[in-house]
C-alpha cells in the first residue's frame, strides 16, 4: 500500500515539529507539499524539511498537492477558512489546537467534514505524550482509586511568532494557547467525554507583555465535572526560564505526579552557552535542562502515526473535532467568568468572535 500522502499547512515552529514527526516516526505518511503565506518561507521550509513542492496559495496548497490530508499548522484565525477548503476538496483533516475562535466556526467546520465523510481529527499531543499516558493507565488499573482532582501546568516566557499576541488573530492569550492542553486532557482523564458543568477562571494581563499585547499571559482556570472530580489548568506566558510542563492527578486511593521535561533532559552546565535547550527556553549560560527527543516526548509523533492509521484503516480517531468543540466552550467560559469573578454554569453558548471579547468586553 503506497504512503498517505500529506500537505502541510503552515511553516512555523509547529509544522517543524510535524515535519520532523512524519519523517522520523510515521513510515506510512509523506508530506508532499508546504503552505505559508509568504513565497519565500514556504521554500526555504520545504527545502529544509526535502519536501517536493510549496505553496503560497492556501486553496492551490489543498487543491493540487495530491494530498490524502491536510495538516494545518497555522494561526487560529485561518483554522476555519482552511478546514472547510479542505473539506470542500474531499480531503481528511488534522488541524492543530484550538479549534477554531468560536463556537460558530467550530460546528461549521464540524458539519462540512461530515457531509464530505472526511475525518476532522483534533491534534491534541498530552493525550498521547507517553509519560502521560502511563499516568492514565495507571489509573485505568485502579492504582490510586477515583479521581477527585486533576491539575496541569503548562507555563513559559511567550510565543515564538507574533501572531499569538495579536488578540484578533489568536482569540486569546495563555488560556488559548496552552490551556486548551490542559482541559482536554482533563476530559481524557476522566473518560473522553465527561461533562462539564461549571467553570471558574482568573485572569492576569500585562507582567513582562505589558507593551506587547492585551490578551491574558496569565490564568488559572477550574472546571468541575459530573462525578465530582475538578480540573485545575495553570498557564502563563510571565514564566521564565523554558518550558513547565505537569501534570498531577489525586485520587481516593493514592496520588500521581508527572514532569513532561524534567525527566527528558540532561543537566548541563555551560560558561558560554549554547545552541538549542529546550521549547522557549532562554539564555544557555549557566545551568540547564538540555532536553533530547523532543518531538517524541511531546506525543507528537504518536498522534500523528495514530491519525495516519485512522485514515489509511477507515477507524474513527480518538481526538475528533467534537472533543475541539467541548474545549473550547469551557475556555469561552473561563474568559467570562474571569470577567464576571463568578463560576460559569455550562451549557454556555456566547456569541462572540473571539473568546478573549468575553474578558476584554
Amino acid at each position: 500500500m503506497s504512503r498517505t500522502k500529506v500537505a502541510l499547512l503552515g511553516a512555523g515552529f509547529i509544522a517543524d515539529i510535524h515535519s520532523e514527526s512524519y519523517r522520523r516516526f510515521v513510515p506510512d505518511a509523506e508530506v508532499v507539499a508546504v503552505f505559508a503565506r509568504k513565497p519565500e518561507r514556504a521554500e526555504t521550509f520545504a527545502k529544509r524539511h526535502g519536501i517536493d513542492h510549496w505553496f503560497s496559495d492556501l486553496d492551490r496548497a489543498i487543491t493540487e498537492s495530491g494530498s490524502d490530508v491536510v495538516d494545518i499548522c497555522l494561526p487560529n484565525f485561518l483554522h476555519h477558512r482552511a478546514v472547510l477548503a479542505a473539506a470542500r476538496a474531499g480531503k481528511h483533516v488534522i488541524i492543530e489546537k484550538p479549534l477554531a475562535l468560536n463556537l460558530e466556526e467550530a460546528e461549521e467546520m464540524i458539519a462540512a467534514c461530515a457531509r464530505a465523510n472526511r475525518m476532522l481529527m483534533y491534534a491534541e499531543e498530552l493525550c498521547f505524550a507517553p509519560k502521560y499516558e502511563r499516568v492514565r493507565k495507571l489509573v485505568n488499573e485502579g492504582a490510586i482509586g477515583r479521581i477527585f482532582q486533576l491539575r496541569q501546568c503548562e507555563k513559559h516566557s511567550g510565543p515564538h511568532s507574533d501572531w499569538f499576541y495579536d488578540v484578533e488573530q489568536s482569540g486569546g492569550g495563555a488560556l488559548m494557547d496552552m490551556g486548551c492542553h490542559g482541559i482536554a486532557w482533563f476530559r481524557w482523564m476522566l473518560g473522553g467525554q465527561p461533562k462539564a458543568l461549571g467553570v471558574y477562571a482568573h485572569m492576569q494581563g500585562g507582567l513582562i507583555h505589558e507593551q506587547r499585547t492585551r490578551a491574558e499571559v496569565n490564568s488559572l482556570c477550574l472546571v468541575d465535572f459530573e462525578g465530582g472530580a475538578i480540573g485545575m489548568a495553570e498557564n502563563s506566558w510571565a514564566k521564565r526560564g523554558g518550558m513547565d510542563d505537569r501534570v498531577e492527578v489525586y485520587g481516593t486511593d493514592g496520588v500521581i505526579y508527572a514532569d513532561l521535561f524534567l525527566g527528558n533532559s540532561a543537566l548541563t552546565y555551560s560558561e558560554k552557552g549554547y545552541g538549542y535547550a529546550m521549547e522557549k527556553a532562554g539564555s544557555t549560560k549557566g545551568w540547564t535542562f538540555t532536553i533530547f527527543e523532543e518531538a517524541f516526548n511531546q506525543g507528537y509523533p504518536q498522534e500523528l502515526k495514530h491519525f495516519i492509521e485512522c485514515v489509511r484503516e477507515n477507524q474513527p480517531p480518538l481526538v475528533t473535532g467534537e472533543d475541539g468543540r467541548a474545549v473550547l466552550e469551557i475556555m469561552n467560559a473561563a474568559y467570562h467568568s474571569a470577567r464576571t469573578g463568578q463560576k460559569v454554569p455550562l451549557p454556555f453558548r456566547p456569541k462572540v468572535k473571539k473568546p478573549i471579547d468575553l474578558w476584554l468586553g
